[in-house]
């Protein structure tokens, strides 16, 4: 923060989010739910969900958000805002209650892709990069709503993107848990009945995995990385939705909702690959649909750059 005030920013606060930011409703059982301004009957995401609002409803300019599945894009997504997930370890994590270490980013969020590069300048070195010639690709589009395909389609023409049969990864989650239940054992021995109940379960279901589907799961994240480089051979960038849906509706809860939301977004964090998520026009009820666009590691500039071009594009339509 210190890097940020002596950039000329200013600290207005700070919003709620998730509950150790290990959700996705932002649904807090101790300081209560963050309303999502684009419809107060909608999730506003999580785990970041309070910057996504603040965003929305214009109460700050940009904010830093953590992302270790999904928790700066889905906030973005859900309240029609951007974010970025930067490559794991570009912008230092110190100070940052951890989550899943070897997942856990720290990134930018904002109402434009240029705020958000502006933001990521100050805490971590970023070169911008030209976007003539950049050739993408399209994946998962046949995983989302109707109306959000559409849109991402779309949007993804603007850019000249082709499709291609991109690999999900298998059950990386494993690993995931294992990192979230080592940061938690010795807390959660001692104040069990004070954690929100779907954090609770998340962590008694952590702590139950065993040795050998740890594992295999950490395998399995080894072995997409190098089958996502392969897939990615000819291609600068791969578009997909950031979410299968719009912003669902409040009341169904973060256990029911987990793992079909942070499903197109799980795999960069997986990677370590930057990812950014930009609204796209209305889909369903009228809401946000949200792109994403990845990138190998280190290439943060590239997926910034085509990011505001294709920004830059949707709203010349």
């Amino acid at each position: 923060m210190t890097a940020l005030e002596q950039a000329g920013y200013a600290v207005v606060g700070k919003t709620n989010l998730h509950e150790f930011a290990y959700g996705i409703t932002s649904d807090n059982p101790h300081y209560g739910a963050v309303v999502n301004p684009r419809d107060a009957g909608r999730i506003p995401g999580g785990s970041s969900g309070g910057n996504g609002a603040a965003l929305a409803a214009g109460w700050c300019d940009v904010a830093l958000g953590t992302d270790s599945a999904g928790s700066i894009r889905l906030p973005a997504a859900c309240c029609g805002v951007v974010g970025l997930k930067p490559t794991h370890g570009l912008v230092p994590a110190d100070g940052v209650f951890p989550l899943a270490p070897s997942f856990d980013t720290v990134g930018p969020m904002a109402r434009s892709v240029g705020e958000c590069a502006a933001l990521l300048a100050v805490v971590a070195r970023t070169e911008r990069e030209a976007v003539n010639g950049i050739r993408a690709a399209l994946a998962w589009t046949e995983h989302a709503d109707p109306l959000v395909r559409a849109r991402v389609e779309a949007a993804a023409a603007l850019l000249g993107a082709v499709a291609v049969d991109f690999p999900l990864p298998g059950d990386v989650g494993p690993a995931f848990q294992a990192e979230a239940a080592a940061v938690h054992r010795d807390l959660f021995a001692e104040h069990a009945d004070l954690y929100g109940e779907d954090v609770r379960r998340k962590l008694e279901a952590a702590f139950a995995v065993s040795a050998e589907a740890v594992a295999a799961s950490r395998a399995e994240r080894e072995a997409y990385r190098e089958r996502a480089l392969a897939a990615l051979e000819g291609f600068d960038v791969l578009l997909t939705p950031t979410m299968p849906s719009v912003a669902p509706p409040v009341g169904i809860g973060d256990l029911a909702l987990r793992e079909r939301l942070i499903s197109l977004t799980r795999p960069a964090s997986a990677l370590g690959w930057p990812a950014l998520a930009l609204p796209c026009d209305a889909a369903e009820d009228g809401l946000p649909a949200s792109v994403q666009i990845m990138a190998r590691p280190g290439a943060d500039g590239l997926v910034l750059a085509v990011g505001e071009a294709l920004e830059s594009a949707l709203r010349a339509r």
